[in-house]
């Protein structure tokens, strides 16, 4: 926003103010160019995006768009960072996660930019007993550590709490989460467990370690579910607030509850709404805590995780960039505690390169970018400001939601929670079938010829309860019916790709259905005539133009030659000898499927 000097000179002062009505009308006029006739709002509208939740993001956002005051860092409703000095004087934490390691691999992390760890331990994890080892030379006055056991939780908690003791480390100087988490477990397996350890753990660590938090708020398991940003925000709300009826039953007093709780959310490539998603959080934990009589209490610890749904198989190398830009609007969003997902996360275990690249991400943007030197550095932005305020109102009402079927418990034992979650997913995975939310290297832009990269295969993580989904899973399974297809038989499945007419005619289509193809494994053939390409599929590529001229007569021809089967590319016709046409918006998924099938490729 712009800031007048004291006298009041204004640069613009001799040009007229632009009014919203203005703008609409040249950007209609724009559209009408290209077909639409629209006007006035309609025009606006038209260059909206729709997001989840029924959010939308406008192309204009001015000092009209009037939001609830923010309010200062460090002071309710903390929508502008829990802290008032933010992360300025040393960056977030930079939290490396460790699910299968040895003590080396954790040394190595901490002697290199790594500042506190998250250990999995139980079942999918560090076998219980094995703290000793893992953090054998590890300075625990210095690292903090966050545990994360599942049901295992307080023999895990109790196994650290030991350590401390054995290793001299003052009860003051004890830093960390003991992650108790029932909620969390129940949403991953299923089982309920007893909250009781945790309500004892949080009392001791309120008795005893200042430094020691017993409770991890995990909206990990919804986000991973398919659940959208409100949808997580809600669950979470939902359990921090089951947490709190608990712990002040169990004795605790409302700002004792809340000091046992952080907050785990995921951060996506989706760097504003992530960038809101965090704001939001806190914003409604603050209102929260006001509720409950202690506003002060209400400055929520955030803990960003790089989003596991976003993590793809094949073109692995993409995932750096995604999180990077995940790790950029965890920052920007003032999450306390940050970690980033090394890029084969989703392949097996990470190798030391993986892990150096993760952590070097964080190193990158604190010391390189100065990315913590301003606080809450997207506040003051009007799309920012009404993207935080649509998403706190749409998690505020998902909460309620949840509550109103009996709380966050009775919701996930109802199976309520996990239909919500199956019908977002459901919707969004039709927008990646019809690659209107792209993956980069998988649904555009594919590499057939990749090196597929090779780990050690990961610890089975918990099951049963909420399902893990992933943005590529039907594009995985079509291409490991491509690569079983090559083991068999020495060759992928091919379409040969019938260019008609000069490369400016053909090129952009040519190149479009290459790149479809190639999504579902199947090998686009270009060059040599179809008779020779070992191919059985053939699509016709030009412009609407030559289609009307060609397409028909290139179609006979082609079957004449012993095409089975004939697509276009481009909006569906009516061209006799054309099966079936691709175009942009085309369910790809349904097509690949259908294709490989009609090959035979199992």
């Amino acid at each position: 926003m712009t800031v007048l000097p004291d006298d009041g000179l204004s640069l613009a002062a001799e040009f007229p103010d632009a009014t919203h009505e203005q703008w609409q009308r040249l950007v209609a006029g724009v559209l009408r160019k290209s077909g639409k006739e629209v006007s006035g709002e309609a025009a606006e509208d038209a260059l909206s995006t729709a997001l989840e939740d029924g959010l939308r993001t406008r192309p204009l956002y001015t000092a009209n768009d009037v939001t609830p005051e923010p309010g200062f860092p460090g002071f309710p409703p903390f929508v502008r960072g829990g802290r008032a000095e933010g992360s300025v004087t040393g960056g977030w934490d930079v939290r490396q996660r460790h699910a299968a390691t040895g003590g080396d691999a954790v040394l190595g992390d901490l002697e290199n930019g790594v500042t506190s760890l998250w250990l999995v331990v139980g079942t999918g994890g560090l076998p219980l007993g094995s703290l000793g080892r893992v953090l054998d030379g590890v300075h625990l006055d210095l690292a903090p550590v966050v545990l994360d056991a599942g049901s295992a939780f307080d023999a895990a908690a109790r196994e650290l709490l030991g350590l401390y003791e054995e290793r001299g480390v003052a009860d003051h100087a004890a830093i960390g989460n003991l992650g108790a988490d029932p909620l969390a477990h129940q949403a991953r397996t299923g089982d309920a467990s007893d909250f009781a350890p945790a309500a004892a753990l949080a009392r001791l660590c309120a008795d005893r370690y200042p430094g020691l938090r017993a409770l991890t708020v995990d909206a990990l398991p919804y986000h991973e579910a398919g659940g959208s940003a409100a949808q997580e925000l809600g669950a979470s709300l939902a359990t921090g607030v089951a947490y709190l009826r608990e712990l002040t039953e169990a004795g605790l007093s409302v700002e004792q509850a809340c000091a046992q709780l952080e907050f785990r959310y995921a951060a996506t490539a989706d760097q504003f709404l992530t960038i809101a998603k965090l704001r939001a959080a806190r914003r409604l934990w603050a209102r929260v805590a006001e509720v409950c009589g202690a506003p002060g209490a209400g400055a929520q610890v955030q803990h960003a995780v790089t989003s596991p749904v976003m993590m793809t198989r094949r073109d692995p190398w993409v995932n750096m960039l995604r999180t990077t830009i995940a790790t950029l609007a965890a920052g920007v969003g003032g999450a306390d505690a940050v970690t980033v997902l090394p890029f084969d996360h989703a392949v097996g275990l990470p190798d030391a390169f993986a892990r150096r690249i993760a952590r070097n991400t964080s190193t990158i943007l604190v010391e390189e970018s100065h990315l913590s030197r301003v606080t809450d550095p997207a506040g003051g932005s009007w799309y920012v400001e009404r993207l935080t305020d649509e998403l706190a109102h749409a998690g505020w009402e998902f909460f309620q939601r949840i509550e109103g079927v009996g709380g966050q418990a009775a919701a996930l034992r109802s199976g309520r929670l996990a239909q919500d979650l199956a019908d977002t997913w459901e919707a969004r995975s039709a927008k990646l079938a019809e690659r209107r939310e792209p993956i980069t290297g998988v649904s555009e832009f594919p590499y057939l010829a990749e090196r597929p990269v090779e780990r050690a295969p990961a610890p089975e993580p918990p099951s049963g309860g909420l399902p893990r989904v992933r943005r590529d899973e039907a594009y995985e399974a079509l291409r490991a019916r491509s690569d079983a297809h090559l083991a068999a038989t020495g060759s992928r499945p091919r379409v040969y790709l019938a260019a008609i007419g000069p490369a400016a005619a053909h090129t952009a289509r040519t190149t479009f259905a290459a790149n479809l193809f190639q999504a579902g494994g199947i090998e686009p053939v270009t060059d040599g005539a179809f008779e020779d390409s070992g191919a059985t599929e053939v699509c016709l590529c030009s412009s609407d133009t030559l289609y009307e001229e060609q397409a028909e007569s290139t179609a006979r021809a082609l079957r004449a030659a012993g095409a089975r089967h004939v697509f276009l590319a481009g909006r569906p016709g009516q061209y006799t000898g054309v099966d079936a046409y691709v175009f942009a918006g085309c369910d790809a998924v349904a097509v690949l499927s259908a294709t490989l099938d009609r090959m035979g490729v199992s």
